[in-house]
């Protein structure tokens, strides 16, 4: 269940003197006019479509690791923004009238076929926070054959489950039609979001491309639309209720995404053992990167030590641009034998539902 309590202690906050978004009013307003909104978005598709990209672009900070191999969020991920925009010509509350806001997006992992037990966690991930959130923001692919998707196509089949979840909820959605720059022929943009608008009962459907972070203020507009009048949920300077030790965990897992090939990533787990903040400024950060078997533990530690050393290397730069400052890091493998199949060890290493 989706919680709104206040954050844990070495949650990642904003900088003491964040950027401002731009308001897009043309004249002063007072406080009477303009309307206070808060509430929670669910980041649902299918892997891969670019939901992680989206929420970094969004929020202004990298809080969910991205890389090219689907299936690389396995927790859900919670992302604040914070910011002034205009309520959308729909809005029943007025159009274009100032708003200010928060939005508490949840990343979720991506909605596939599951055989694992791994895997079933990972979907059951994303379709239980349909549940328990104010709207949702499903993200798919732009087609690059908008000619393909025809009046009669038949959704494809994670699409398909995400939708009737949101038929059986009744929660309201927009859909993000991502990746728009793959759509070479811009001419088929429309006939896209024709189909889509046509192929369930969406608020909206918004092109935009994630990456170069084009029409994110349409879909933050869109959303506010969705969702109810109120106060924050969390502190002006919160951008996660995830922990610094988890946020480090899952750079360290990146690395390992984006370096070992084939199933190997998906074998791998990272467990931080131990974190010292000391007095000089700089943290100290022991960790043990889980593996399934003992011939991954020899790939993943590489030939004298190479591939564990790059890994420990990048990750420990990225630790510290999350932290602000230096980090020493230091990596262990261990096997643990059929992990990604046993429930116990699952739930010791983070995927189980209590540890939400």
């Amino acid at each position: 269940m989706f919680s709104t309590q206040e954050p844990p202690k070495g949650s990642i906050e904003k900088a003491a003197s964040p950027k401002r978004r731009v308001c897009y009013t043309t004249r002063p307003v007072s406080d009477a006019e303009t309307l206070h909104i808060a509430g929670t978005v669910a980041i649902v598709g299918r892997p891969n479509v670019g939901k992680s990209t989206l929420l970094n672009a969004i929020v202004g900070e990298k809080l969910a690791i991205v890389t090219p191999k689907p299936q690389t969020t396995r927790n859900r991920i919670v992302g604040v923004w914070n910011g002034r925009s205009t309520t959308a010509m729909e809005d029943p509350r007025g159009a274009h009238r100032p708003a200010e806001g928060q939005i508490v997006f949840v990343d979720t992992p991506g909605v596939h076929v599951a055989h694992s037990p791994l895997n079933r966690y990972m979907v059951r991930e994303a379709m239980s926070s349909i549940e328990s959130v104010d709207a949702v923001l499903m993200v798919v692919e732009a087609h690059e054959n908008a000619k393909a998707l025809s009046p009669s196509a038949k959704l494809p089949e994670a699409e398909n489950w995400i939708i009737e979840r949101l038929a059986a909820t009744g929660k309201p959605a927009v859909l993000c039609l991502n990746k728009v720059d793959h759509v070479k022929d811009k001419g088929q943009i429309l006939p896209l979001i024709e189909w889509w608008g046509r192929a369930a009962k969406f608020s909206a459907v918004v092109p935009t491309c994630a990456t170069r972070k084009k029409n994110l203020d349409g879909i933050v507009q869109e959303l506010l639309r969705l969702l109810p009048e109120g106060q924050p949920l969390y502190g002006a300077d919160v951008l996660t209720d995830r922990t610094e030790r988890f946020l480090a965990s899952e750079l360290i897992r990146e690395q390992l995404f984006l370096r070992l090939h084939h199933e190997l990533p998906y074998a791998t787990a990272v467990v931080i053992d131990a974190w010292e903040e000391r007095q000089k400024g700089d943290v100290v950060v022991d960790a043990t990167v889980v593996v399934d078997r003992d011939s991954q533990k020899a790939i993943v530690v590489g030939k004298r030590g190479t591939m564990i050393r790059d890994v420990g290397m990048a990750a420990r730069k990225e630790i510290g641009e999350l932290l602000g400052k230096p980090v020493h890091l230091r990596l262990n493998v261990r096997v643990e034998e059929g992990w990604t199949t046993s429930p116990a060890d699952l739930a010791e290493l983070g995927y189980s539902e209590e540890d939400r």
